[in-house]
């Protein structure tokens, strides 16, 4: 998929999460809010990596850093539709592996213990100020909630909670 048809992806991604439809109005807001410079900077960063164009995925990454507010490793990896609800305080380690329809608030941080990183599964949420640690799988429709602190597999169609996280509820889907 081309960079600006993963853009227009995402930002209608957030606009239909946010206002609920993606109308014209609706998307000039997304294409606005918080958050969405630093989508923008993370898909810039990540064209540049193909191409070997390493020092401009860096500008990219200080960019992110300095106006999204937000740190997002050089070799993290989404799917279509990654929404940064708001940026703001957002960590997310290189190693880390995301498939599509992720979706996060701010203050999450999605890091690596022992080198090793999180993979996450297609259409999740992840609430504010929410820690995802170490060699862990989370699900696809998983839903983990603020503040939670995931060190263990989250299995499918999951909502986690807590200190640390524990499922709470187990979806059909």
């Amino acid at each position: 998929m081309n960079l600006l048809a993963l853009l227009r992806e995402d930002v209608h991604a957030k606009a239909c999460w946010l206002y609920g439809t993606a109308t014209p109005r609706n998307l000039l807001k997304a294409w606005l809010t918080d958050g969405t410079s630093a989508m923008i900077l993370y898909r810039l960063m990540q064209a540049c990596r193909p191409r070997l164009l390493a020092p401009f995925a860096m500008i990219f990454n200080k960019l992110n850093a300095f106006f999204g507010r937000c740190i997002i490793g050089r070799g993290a990896v989404f799917g279509p539709r990654f929404i940064l609800i708001h940026s703001y305080g957002v960590v997310i380690n290189s190693a880390v592996r995301g498939g599509s329809d992720i979706r996060l608030e701010h203050l999450v941080t999605i890091g690596a213990d022992k080198g090793q990183a999180p993979i996450l599964g297609n259409d999740i949420f992840i609430g504010a100020g929410a820690k995802l640690i170490g060699n862990i799988r989370i699900g696809n429709h998983v839903k983990i909630g603020a503040n939670a602190v995931v060190v263990d597999d989250i299995p499918d169609n999951a909502t986690a909670v807590g200190i640390p996280a524990r499922v709470v509820d187990r979806g059909t889907g």
